[in-house]
């Protein structure tokens, strides 16, 4: 049997389960396996590993994308330069980590851009974010990242400073925060909201609820809006190429 699963805290909006199960069911995996791992502290992955010794891959979620990188054999250069990671390969006793979440950001946001999206604001500054930005530097977006507490870094600013005129100048605006998740569905990034204009876009990586309390505040102001469920469904899919690549079945 071929175990699969991801690791976060908590896990009780997570899709991936039964996205996976679907996807045995439907190729007649019979010989594959997908679970949930709560971890509530990331040194629980040790325990796991031990636990679970036919682990050939993990899916890696909010809080463990930076953290789980200190446990890991090696780590890709793409992963490296992002700082997170969000997949994981089992070779025996050794890990590699990806990111593939830049694949499914990249894949998801480039056909909503029009020319005049060329600075963004970030909202969050985790792992999340850290593969936004990765995507954003590539395609030459400008951005300023979005945080509740004040940074020494040149490029962050806190909600409090957002005002009309950032607003207008940064006409992408990304939620990687989880504000907004179920079930906590009625909480919001705190932004000028009525300083948004039709020539927004506004992108929040939750893809569940469907239309988060930021994206039907955006839809009222005629901003264009995606959530992350095509991302998500993109990342999952790279995830497997990964798990199974040079594996035999």
């Amino acid at each position: 049997m071929k175990k699969f699963g991801l690791i976060g805290y908590p896990l009780g909006h997570s899709f991936s389960k039964k996205y996976f199960e679907d996807k045995f069911a439907n190729e007649k995996l019979d010989d594959c396996a997908f679970e949930l791992f709560p971890l509530k502290e990331i040194h629980e992955y040790e325990f796991l590993k031990v636990a679970h010794k036919d682990l050939c891959g993990l899916a890696v979620t909010i809080p463990y994308k930076e953290a789980v990188m200190a446990y890991l054999s090696n780590i890709s250069a793409d992963a490296k330069a992002i700082g997170a990671v969000n997949c994981i390969k089992f070779f025996g006793n050794k890990t590699m980590g990806y990111n593939t979440d830049v694949v499914g950001f990249e894949k998801s946001l480039l056909p909503l851009l029009v020319p005049h999206h060329t600075k963004a604001l970030v909202l969050g500054t985790g792992g999340a974010s850290k593969a936004v930005q990765y995507v954003l530097k590539k395609h030459g977006v400008i951005f300023l990242l979005v945080s509740r507490n004040k940074t020494d870094t040149s490029n962050t600013i806190t909600y409090a400073e957002i005002n009309a005129e950032i607003l207008n100048e940064h006409t992408l605006i990304i939620n990687t925060t989880p504000l907004g998740m179920t079930p906590n569905e009625d909480a919001m990034p705190a932004i000028p909201y009525e300083a948004l204009t039709a020539r927004h876009l506004l992108y929040d990586l939750i893809y569940k609820p469907e239309k988060t309390t930021f994206l039907q505040e955006g839809e009222k102001k005629g901003c264009v809006i995606k959530n992350g469920f095509e991302m998500l469904i993109i990342q999952a899919e790279e995830n497997w190429k990964i798990w199974n690549e040079n594996m035999e079945r």
